[in-house]
């Protein structure tokens, strides 16, 4: 796999997790009130939430390691 192939994969990668991470935070009609106090899409916001952050950005730090080493 090239590196530019691979840089764009973890690109979307990126935002595929922060955009669910974002998701979890949506007021959703469930049974279950979050730690946030209300009820979420995911009932285990806001961990979840910092979970899909910090994979997101884990893949972030690589995409940028990678493109460091086309220089």
């Amino acid at each position: 796999m090239s590196r530019e192939r691979l840089s764009s994969l973890l690109l979307a990668s990126t935002i595929l997790f922060a955009a669910l991470g974002a998701a979890t935070l949506v007021p959703f009609p469930n049974p279950m009130i979050s730690d946030l106090g209300y009820h979420t899409l995911c009932p285990f916001a806001p961990w979840s939430t910092l979970t899909l952050l910090f994979v997101a950005g884990l893949s972030w730090v690589v995409r940028q390691h990678i493109n460091a080493q086309n220089v």
